[in-house]
Formats: C-alpha cells, structure tokens, sequence
C-alpha cells in the first residue's frame, strides 16, 4: 500500500475555487460541497457508540439479512482481496473476513475516525487482526493506487458522500480488472403502499427513536432526509456505468427500501 498522507494530499491538490464554491445536499438543505464532510462527520461522531444499537431497531434487525446478502452476492474467495468502503463499525468487514481464509486480506475505511476505531475494535476482538488493515480515508478520494481490489463493497455510505459520481470513478480505480462493486443502500420502495408506510414510518418514529436512545434527533432527521435525496435504483445503475462499471444490475431487497446494485470491471 502507498503511503496514505502521500496519496491523499496528492488527490486533493489542484481543487478550483469554482468548485470549493457548489452546493450540494445535506439532507434537505443545501450546503456548501466543502463544509459537507465536516457536517457528516459530526453526524456519525455523534452516533458511533449507538449506531448499531439503532441500525437493529431501526430497521427490526433487518440490516443483518441485507448485508448477508451482499457479502453472499460478492462471491469472495479465500484468497481475496476485498475494500470496504465507509465501512463503520465493521458489520460488512466481519463478515467478509470470516470468508477470506489465511490468505485473503480486507481493509476496512472511513472518513470518520470514531466509527473506524469501533469497527478496528470489532475486528480485533473476533481476532481477525493480520489479515486487516484500517484506514481513514474518503471515498471520493481512496489512498489506494489502481487495481487494488478483487471486490470493493459500500454499505449503507454511499448517499453520506459529497459527490457520488467522483466516489463511484474513486471504487472503480481500485478495483481489479475482473473484480466486482457492489453498494448496498436504501432506495426507492416500489411498492406504492410500502412508500407510504415507510414514509411515515422513517419520519414520524426514527428521529424521535433517535433521540431516545442515541440522544440525537437532528442527526437521525438527516439520515432520513438523506435517503429521500439518494438516486433511486435506475439512476444508481446509469451512474456505475458512467464511471465505468459494466453488467451493472440491482436486487429490490424488502421491496426496494433496500436495493443492491452490482457492477463489474472488465
């Protein structure tokens, strides 16, 4: 692996004025594009120590069906390499590691310290420790040189980036010819009743859960809002395609509140 300081500072040189200017969403508001990945941090550095507590009863525990899928839909080999991406506190990474064998390797990311030492802690404490590495690094801009990757997995990240099309050219990069991405993350329920009660559901009960177990409405009022404001599935699949990725196709998961999209490079 390069040295990470080195490569971050080298993808984030030369960025124009122009650009350190454009908005983007922050949930329903629209921010500055600069002043976004400070506002997600304080997001999930407010929830890290009750993020998973309130991923099971946010969504009845249906967040571990879904990622099972995803990482039984990567295919991983036991002598994989496999990058996981805004990967918190480390649901995906264990469940890859248990797959790679002795010889298989998973580096775990994200841009946000807290959640990563969660998740480094949770691989350390199921002993897989040599075959992991952590890195705090953003997914627009991965630390990684090209062609890293046999997979490269985002789970539940991709809507808290700034700018999604330069984090889906950024995975693409690093994946190994013939390797796979696959992003798991919620998406547009296509069954008009479900939307309904999903809606009411997510903004009637998850801020107020939110602030009962984690302390923290506003943070939880953004998580929802966040999801609204993520493309849908079709959309998804063009923007894989448009950085790249081929045979690109999606599952509904738990009739499309959940989507998982799959590209390949090739």
């Amino acid at each position: 692996m390069p040295d990470i300081n080195e490569e971050n500072r080298r993808r984030t040189d030369g960025v124009s004025d122009d650009r350190r200017k454009a908005t983007t969403q922050f949930g329903f508001r629209r921010v500055i594009e600069s002043e976004k990945d400070s506002l997600v941090r304080q997001v999930f550095s407010s929830v890290s120590n009750r993020y998973d507590l309130m991923n099971d009863l946010m969504s009845f525990g249906a967040h571990r069906m879904w990622k099972r899928l995803a990482v039984a839909y990567g295919g991983i080999r036991a002598n994989s390499s496999v990058l996981d991406v805004a990967g918190g506190t480390g649901d995906i990474s264990l469940a890859v590691a248990k797959k790679l064998g002795s010889k298989g390797s998973i580096v775990l990311t994200d841009i946000n310290e807290s959640m990563l030492k969660l998740g480094q802690d949770r691989m350390i404490d199921h002993g897989f420790v040599g075959r992991l590495q952590c890195v705090q690094t953003d997914a627009e801009n991965l630390a990684f040189t090209d062609d890293c990757f046999d997979c490269v997995i985002i789970s539940f990240g991709l809507r808290n980036v700034t700018r999604i099309d330069e984090a889906l050219r950024s995975m693409y990069r690093v994946t190994r010819t013939g390797g796979r991405m696959l992003i798991l993350e919620f998406s547009k329920p296509v069954i008009p009743l479900l939307e309904k009660l999903y809606d009411r559901y997510s903004f009637s009960v998850i801020p107020r859960l939110g602030e009962a177990v984690a302390g923290d409405r506003e943070s939880y009022q953004y998580l929802v809002e966040s999801i609204r404001k993520h493309p849908d599935q079709d959309t998804l699949a063009k923007m894989m395609v448009d950085a790249g990725f081929e045979r690109v196709d999606f599952h509904n998961l738990t009739g499309g509140i959940v989507a998982l999209h799959i590209g390949w490079k090739i």
